[in-house]
């Protein structure tokens, strides 16, 4: 007899018939090592280029700045957005210049240490799966389908839109909604029955802009400031963890109860 999956998707999920999950710190563990190789790349260039405003001159900070001003976007809407914040001239140069230190960077520890996938996003993942819930993965980063096959679960998902995919297509960048369209129009699927699963505020942002009919923010910091962001930016709900929503098969339960 095939044995009872002991999880099964919350009411929230439940509702949809599709789900197009972010990459970058919602399945990989990858939103840490790009936050540690922008802010290498912003302080080199801080130090090499102060702003006129001493108060401007603080190092980047690896959870809020990053958070705030690159998250979600690629690597040369982010590195404009945080050199104006600070009082800089985003020229194409210096923006080239700044993305193109942190793809290094990132490139170097991304080969020199892996990636892994979050446990509880491949746990809801497989629950989907079961349920054959078309399911595509979307991000702004080239690097994409590398952290997915290096974490082992580009399988899981039936479709792909990188960062190198939106160059092709000419796809805009978050807040637009256009890479999650492009990747709910893969599966077939209009946006109005798909859900988004997001951790960056220009992500979320991007899903209520693009009618999906339900946006999941993902709160890995735990701070209670990061929720309050999400769900202002566009998220219906928030969860720490994607595991929260999965809840224990009440059957299961029923028949262990009886054994």
């Amino acid at each position: 007899m095939t044995e009872r999956p002991p999880y099964v998707l919350a009411p929230a999920l439940r509702g949809v018939d599709a789900v197009v999950f972010d990459t970058d710190g919602v399945i990989t563990d990858s939103a840490r090592v790009h936050a540690a190789a922008w802010k290498t790349a912003f302080d080199d260039h801080l130090a090499t280029h102060p702003p006129a405003d001493p108060a401007q001159r603080r190092p980047f900070d690896a959870r809020d700045d990053y958070l705030r001003y690159v998250d979600g976007r690629s690597r040369l809407d982010g590195a404009a957005a945080f050199l104006a914040a600070r009082g800089l001239d985003p020229a194409p140069e210096a923006v080239g210049a700044v993305a193109e230190h942190k793809e290094r960077l990132f490139t170097e520890r991304l080969r020199a240490h892996g990636i892994d996938a979050y446990p509880g996003t491949v746990r809801l993942v497989r629950a989907l799966r079961r349920a054959s819930t078309p399911l595509a993965a979307a991000s702004a980063s080239r690097h994409a389908r590398e952290l997915l096959t290096r974490a082992g679960v580009l399988d899981l998902f039936d479709a792909l839109v990188d960062g190198g995919e939106a160059a092709r297509l000419g796809l805009a960048g978050k807040p637009h909604p256009d890479l999650f369209l492009e990747a709910a129009r893969r599966l077939a699927v209009p946006a109005g029955r798909c859900a988004v699963v997001e951790d960056a505020l220009a992500g979320v942002e991007a899903g209520r802009r693009g009618g999906f009919a339900l946006v999941v923010g993902v709160n890995r910091t735990g701070g209670p400031d990061t929720a309050a962001a999400l769900l202002r930016h566009g998220a219906d709900i928030v969860v720490p963890d994607l595991a929260e929503l999965l809840e224990p098969d009440e059957n299961e339960k029923e028949e262990e109860s009886e054994d």
